[in-house]
C-alpha cells in the first residue's frame, strides 16, 4: 500500500487552481493561433490576436485569464493501492482549493444556490468527481470551470428513435442557442448514453481530451468532425462577433444505455479552456 499525506494533496491543489487560472496550455494556445489563420472576419481576427495578447499578459503577470476564475471541478484518478494519510482526500482537495484562491487572489464565486446566496467566501466546496483505478497512483485534473460556458450547457433525454439525427441536432441547438454568452471560440463536450447524470458527467469529461485527439472509433471521431464543421456554420464566430471559427473542438464520449433512453448532454468551455493536473 502507497502512502500519500493528505498535506501534500493539498499544496499539489491549491499550485494547480493558480496555474490553471494564469496560464493557458500550450495546445489550446496553439488551437487560438491556427484558428486566427483560419477566421476570414477581420474583427474575428483582431478578436483572436486580442486573446492571444491576453493569455500572455496573464502569464507574463501572473494574472487570471478572466475576472471569472471559476467553480473548482476536480477529477480524481486513486489507485486501489492508495492511501491517503494525515486525513481525508476530499478534506484535502478542498483545503487546495482554499488556499490557492486565498493566496492566488482569486475571486471566490461559490454561493448557496438559493436566496439569499451567501457567499461562501473560499470558492468551496470543490465539485470532485473520483475513479477508483488500479495501481498506486493518484492523477488529479483541476478544472476552474466559469459561470458563463457553464450556464450554456444542457442535457436532454431524447427518445431512441431519435437516433444520431436527434443528437446532432439537439448540439446544434445548444451552440446555437448559447450564442455569445460561453465565449468563443469553444471546445464543445458532448455526452451520449449511461443515464442523466452519467451523460452530463461524460460532457464535461469529454473537454479533457488533448485538443486535435480524435475519438478512437471512427465513427464517433466522424461524428465530431461532421459536428464541427456544422457548429462553425452558424456564423458565431469569435466572441459571437460573427465568423468562421465558433469551435475549435468537438469532444465526444459514450457508453452504452437503457433499450428506452438516449441521454445527450453538452457541456461547453470558452476561449481560455482552463486545466492543470498532477501525478503523485
Amino acid at each position: 500500500m502507497r502512502e500519500i499525506p493528505a498535506e501534500l494533496v493539498a499544496t499539489e491543489v491549491a499550485r494547480l487552481c493558480q496555474e490553471a487560472n494564469y496560464t493557458l496550455g500550450a495546445e489550446m494556445l496553439s488551437a487560438l493561433q491556427a484558428a486566427k489563420q483560419q477566421e476570414q472576419s477581420p474583427l474575428g481576427q483582431e478578436i483572436l490576436g486580442l486573446l492571444l495578447e491576453n493569455a500572455q499578459v496573464a502569464a507574463d503577470r501572473r494574472l487570471p485569464l478572466c475576472q471569472d476564475t471559476g467553480l473548482a471541478v476536480v477529477f480524481v484518478e486513486i489507485g486501489q493501492e492508495v492511501q491517503i494519510i494525515g486525513g481525508g482526500l476530499t478534506e484535502a482537495i478542498n483545503r487546495g482549493v482554499r488556499q490557492g484562491y486565498r493566496e492566488g487572489y482569486l475571486r471566490c464565486s461559490v454561493v448557496s444556490p438559493l436566496e439569499p446566496r451567501v457567499n461562501t467566501g473560499d470558492n468551496t466546496p470543490a465539485v470532485i468527481w473520483y475513479d477508483l483505478v488500479p495501481g498506486s497512483r493518484l492523477r488529479i485534473v483541476v478544472m476552474p470551470k466559469g459561470g458563463g460556458s457553464e450556464n450554456m450547457g444542457a442535457a436532454v433525454m431524447l427518445e431512441p428513435s431519435a437516433g444520431q439525427a436527434g443528437v446532432c441536432r439537439f448540439v446544434l441547438e445548444t451552440v446555437d442557442r448559447a450564442g455569445a454568452n460561453p465565449c468563443p471560440p469553444l471546445v464543445v463536450g458532448v455526452g451520449i448514453g449511461g443515464n442523466l447524470e452519467k451523460a452530463a458527467y461524460l460532457a464535461k469529461h469529454a473537454l479533457l481530451r488533448p485538443l486535435g485527439n480524435a475519438h478512437p472509433d471512427p465513427a464517433i471521431a466522424r461524428l465530431e468532425r461532421e459536428l464541427l464543421t456544422e457548429i462553425n456554420c452558424l456564423g458565431i464566430g469569435p466572441q459571437g462577433l460573427g465568423g468562421r471559427v465558433t469551435a475549435l473542438a468537438v469532444h465526444i464520449e459514450t457508453v452504452p444505455t437503457h433499450i428506452a433512453s438516449l441521454p445527450v448532454a453538452v457541456n461547453l468551455s470558452c476561449h481560455c479552456f482552463r486545466h492543470r493536473e498532477v501525478e503523485l
